[in-house]
């Protein structure tokens, strides 16, 4: 792979043709093209090596190739696109520890932003673990349309007592399973599509990749057509308008991906920031003057007021935790990292509307069972001493949003590493 001349792609068979414009890429040491004049859309695909310190480069690169090749082949001839495979320089990690796929997302973004490409395929040596630390051969994001694939699971036995050989070809065709599978779920097809869809497993007899099932080939060609979609430079109100018009185009992908992520449970994995919240709540509740302010409220008011400081917590978050992809500036903006962020903004508001709450259950916990009740009957601010069930709601939810506030503006930096592993992967391969 590192002998491939730079300005040079390869057709399937194995021709070396001129790549034009491909030369002025230095990031890009080998191009390989599967064209089709008759295709309907072209599909760029970059591949990402990330290798461990003193881990050996050259056969995980070989690898990452010859999978990407092996892959391409299979998905060309169902989508009926043009694929070109782009490997870039690899990127060393700096330790061997595990690593979830959302820590490989700031280095895909930034060669989806640069190139563009459609799709980015990271190959690593290290394991790579979900959201609930099992460790898996490979993972897709859809959303993201970024695949992470590990050799850790790929080259060990089932009793890990023997390690396979990178290049065997044994390895070499359940790599490409596992790259069409999981570039698969990229198209949005799902386990129940049987064929290469089917859940995967490590099958030492294997020498070739599973087919797609024929229900699934129409429905992978629809989304393929529409997989190179637009971008835009860059300019904060065309942005905000393209992540506008991103999201109308393509409800469904967000809404699945919000759906899966579990977002309003996320406050139980930021301690600091739940603290941050109930902490001052649990003073103002007992306050005479938050009393006041929430029994003179409207309840129009008091729901304004919550909805603004939810939106207002999760933006807080979204930029102060860099949480927006690309992380570095790029004249190029497309499509589906509008997506990302987008979907980024809505768990975190939905995250933000789960901490409310939590802490409105709390505090109306507390007006219920703990206050005393004929306390409010001595406060000469209240022109009716009588307190009813929506009076206590509405305090509960005044006092909970300057919880939610104070979280969001407390929360420290434990959020960043905590709020970076959101659900834009799927949980299994």
């Amino acid at each position: 792979m590192t002998n491939a001349p730079s300005d040079a792609d390869r057709n399937s068979s194995g021709g070396v043709v001129a790549a034009g414009d491909e030369a002025d890429q230095p990031d890009e040491p080998a191009v390989y093209d599967w064209p089709d004049d008759e295709a309907e859309s072209r599909i760029d695909v970059g591949v990402l090596v990330a290798h461990s310190p003193g881990g050996a480069v050259e056969p995980l690169r070989s690898f990452a190739e010859r999978m990407a090749r092996d892959g391409v082949d299979e998905l060309a001839a169902v989508t009926d696109a043009a694929w070109r495979v782009h490997c870039v320089e690899p990127d060393p990690l700096t330790d061997r520890a595990p690593r979830r796929p959302s820590e490989f997302l700031d280095e895909a973004a930034l060669h989806m932003t640069k190139r563009p490409y459609d799709l980015v395929v990271v190959v690593t040596d290290v394991p790579l673990t979900t959201r609930d630390e099992r460790t898996v051969e490979g993972l897709a994001s859809p959303l993201a349309r970024v695949v992470v694939v590990s050799t850790q699971r790929l080259l060990r036995t089932h009793d890990r007592a023997a390690v396979r050989e990178i290049d065997s070809p044994a390895v070499r065709w359940n790599a490409a399973t596992l790259l069409v599978h999981l570039l698969g779920h990229v198209f949005r097809a799902d386990h129940s599509d049987g064929g290469v869809m089917a859940p995967f497993s490590f099958d030492p007899s294997r020498r070739s990749v599973p087919p797609f099932d024929a229900d699934v080939t129409e429905h992978l060609e629809g989304i393929a057509s529409r997989i190179p979609q637009a971008d835009v430079s860059r300019g904060w109100l065309r942005r905000l308008v393209f992540h506008a018009v991103s999201l109308v185009r393509n409800p469904g992908i967000v809404a699945a991906t919000l759906l899966q992520s579990r977002a309003p449970l996320l406050p139980f994995s930021l301690p600091r920031l739940s603290t941050a919240a109930v902490t001052p709540t649990l003073i103002l509740v007992f306050s005479a003057e938050a009393w006041d302010v929430g029994l003179n409220l409207t309840n129009r008011i008091a729901a304004l007021f919550a909805i603004g400081s939810i939106i207002a917590a999760a933006l807080h978050l979204l930029y102060v935790q860099r949480l927006t992809f690309p992380r570095e500036h790029s004249q190029v903006f497309t499509e589906h990292m509008a997506l990302v962020n987008v979907t980024v903004f809505l768990i975190l508001v939905v995250a933000m509307t789960g901490l409310f709450l939590i802490v409105g259950s709390i505090m109306l916990l507390i007006e219920l069972a703990v206050f005393p009740p004929n306390l409010m009957t001595n406060w000469p601010s209240l022109e009716d001493p009588t307190v009813g069930l929506v009076d206590l709601v509405r305090v509960g939810v005044f006092i909970s949003t300057l919880g939610v506030l104070s979280g969001a503006l407390a929360g420290g930096a434990e959020n960043r590493m905590a709020l970076r592993h959101l659900a834009l992967f799927r949980d299994r391969p």
